[in-house]
Parts: structure tokens; sequence; C-alpha cells
């Protein structure tokens, strides 16, 4: 059997890792500053993530939701804490796509709607009901899960105005764009997307599955704006490599039995990895770190002439680069063994560890030093 060729890859197959770094299996090491787009939010191998999965491995590592599961209670506590939303309900599942589907889902039961407000350059996973509110042709699914999605440009609180009203069920928008290419919502927009929503009773939905849990230098981006979402979703970096999504759920917001399910969200390996990831990121202040580094980087990406132009919050940040140096990336990874990542056409990403370190952000300084021709970090 073969496997179905839908991604392409590079000809290098890590075998081991251990913090921000990779080693394929020609025994070659590799800087990573992509984390497989945002998954690896405390370092590949983090000891106490380790430590977590092996001691819950010793105990259970899976059974159905339809038993008391006292670590789920524990998490809950801890994210509500750690996150701002302490009040916020919280239902696991297994990705982010799936998170994105049931907050889409939550929205129609709520409201009795079906039109949903979505932004162009979106991406919010490969569910049906993710991808049709996904501004992307080549995905979108032949049908929408039932809803009618409305793309709007992000930022433009005129186009907002027009096309919010009492028939939208919910607006669901990224705390930063990732695969859009690190596009980042003005903070007026958010907080005048907030009012919009509250005056037609539609639901605000954060996508924060790439840009929270302590990416941005806060615990979720949309947090810049002062902000309050009734459902947010997240997963990538809260298992560290686990496979695990969740989402936050405003306390005036009543379950019902059945109105959501999972098999796998919230298994007990799920819970171990997820809570060790909160408890790195407090006691190592990597939230901290992350704005630290990000604005350091920032600042020295803006000295390349040939970059045009730098985006970003905290360790999620973006440039943009000229066509003749397409190939930028191709030429970090293979000439300087640096895993970035990118989005059309021309934007490079940076996702790295919250936990990397000042040494490890110079050694691209130093790459960029070299393929842009700039003179080496003094």
């Amino acid at each position: 059997m073969k496997l179905f060729d839908v991604y392409p890859l590079f000809p290098i197959e890590p075998v081991k890792a251990t913090g921000s770094w990779l080693w394929d299996s020609e025994g070659k090491k590799y800087l990573d500053l992509y984390g497989g787009h945002a998954v690896i939010s405390i370092g590949h191998n983090h000891p106490h993530f380790v430590e977590a999965l092996k001691s819950q491995l010793d105990k259970i590592s899976f059974y159905s939701n339809s038993v008391k599961n006292s670590m789920q209670e524990k998490l809950a506590e801890k994210l509500g804490e750690l996150s701002g939303y302490p009040n916020h309900q919280f239902f696991l599942c297994n990705s982010g796509a799936e998170a994105n589907e049931n907050a889409l889902k939550l929205a129609s039961f709520i409201t009795g709607r079906k039109k949903v407000i979505a932004f162009k350059k979106a991406f919010h996973g490969r569910t049906s009901g993710a991808v049709a509110a996904t501004d992307n042709p080549k995905i979108v699914a032949p049908f929408n899960a039932g809803h009618d999605i409305i793309f709007l440009p992000l930022n433009d609180e005129k186009a907002l105005a027009e096309a919010i009203n009492k028939d939208i069920a919910a607006v669901i928008i990224e705390g930063i764009q990732g695969v859009g290419g690190i596009q980042l919502p003005d903070d007026s927009f958010l907080r005048f997307l907030s009012v919009q929503c509250k005056k037609v009773g539609a639901l605000l939905i954060l996508d924060e599955v790439q840009s929270g849990y302590g990416r941005s230098g806060k615990f979720f981006a949309h947090q810049y704006a002062g902000i309050e979402a009734d459902l947010i979703t997240i997963a990538k970096g809260m298992g560290n490599g686990f496979p695990v999504g969740g989402l936050l759920i405003h306390p005036d917001i009543k379950p019902w039995s059945g109105m959501l399910g999972t098999t796998f969200g919230g298994n007990y390996l799920a819970c171990a990895a997820t809570l060790s990831v909160l408890e790195v990121i407090e006691e190592e202040d990597l939230m901290t770190n992350a704005v630290i580094l990000g604005n350091y980087w920032m600042e020295q990406l803006c000295s390349f002439a040939s970059i045009q132009e730098v985006r970003g919050r905290g360790l999620m940040i973006g440039f943009d680069l000229p066509d003749s140096l397409a190939n930028l990336r191709k030429d970090l990874l293979f000439k300087h063994h640096i895993f970035t990542g990118e989005a059309k056409p021309n934007t490079v990403r940076l996702l790295p560890s919250l936990a990397l370190t000042r040494p490890e952000a110079d050694i691209l300084l130093e790459a960029l030093s070299v393929e842009l021709k700039k003179p080496a970090l003094s």
C-alpha cells in the first residue's frame, strides 16, 4: 500500500529531537524554528513533558468519556487560571479543526442561525465546517455543513458593519492569521467586532489554535485588544506534539446531554501532556521569553534592507521577501540547517519553541546575514 500523496515532502527524516534541535537519519543537526506549525511550544522532549506521559502510561492511557476523569477537571482549573478565563467552560477534543467545528455547531445551537462571518486568507482546519469557513478555493468543501459563510477583508470595519445583522450566528476570526501570512487583526478592529457581535446577538469565536497557549506573549493573542470571546478554540501548542484540541465556552452557554461528543478527546494521556505544558509555561515564564525574543527578532529583521515587511507578536512572526529571494526558506534549510515555515507567495514564518534562547535566535540572524548580504551581528 502506498501513502496518499498530498504532502510535499523535504528529503529529510528527523529521528531525534531535544529543545529547539532535530537530528535526521544521516546524523545532521537542524535548528527547528517552525515546530511543526507552532506545535512544539515548550521544546522537543522537554523532561517534564516526557515524565508526565511516562508516568501516566504506568497508570491508564485511555477510557471513554462515559466515566469520571478528574484529570480533565485539574486541567480545566489550571487552564482557567493561566488563560485569564476562569469562568469559561472547557470541552476537550482532538484537533483545532474539530474545535472549530464544535464552535460553529454551538453557535448555531445557541442562536438558531446558520450564517457565519469569516475573513479572507483565514484557515480554520479541514473538517467540513472548518473548511467552509476557510478562504481557500483549493480546499473548500463542496458543501458547508449547513452554514452560509460570508468572507470579509480583515480589519475593514465598514464591511463588517454592513454585513453583520441578526441573521448571523457567529463571527470566527484568528487571533493572528497563520497560514494567511501572519496577518494581525487590529486591536481596534477586534474591539469593534466584539461590540457589533453583542449588538446583534452573534457569538464571537476566536480561533487561537496557532496563536494561543502563550505564543503571542499573552496567553491568547486577542487579549492584547482587551476583549473577551464567547468561544475560543485551541490545539497545536497545547499538547507539545500530542494530538489534542479544546474549546473554551462562555459560562452563559448551558450544556445538555449529547450536545457535543468525542471518543478520544480528553483521554488521560492528552490531559497529562496538556497539563505538563501549562506547568512548564508557568514555571519557566515562557510567555515573557516569547515577548523578549520576539521583540528582539523583529527589531533585527527590520534592519535587513531586502526584507519588505515584518509582522507578528511574541514568537509568531512573518516577514515578506521579493520574488528574487523566494528560495530563502530552502536555502535556510539546506545550506544552514534551519527549519522555518512559509505562507504563499513569499512570506517566511517563524514559530519556534517558546523556550528558544537568545543564542539560538542569533543563529537565524547570522544565516540571514549571509543569504541577504548584510554584515553579521557584532
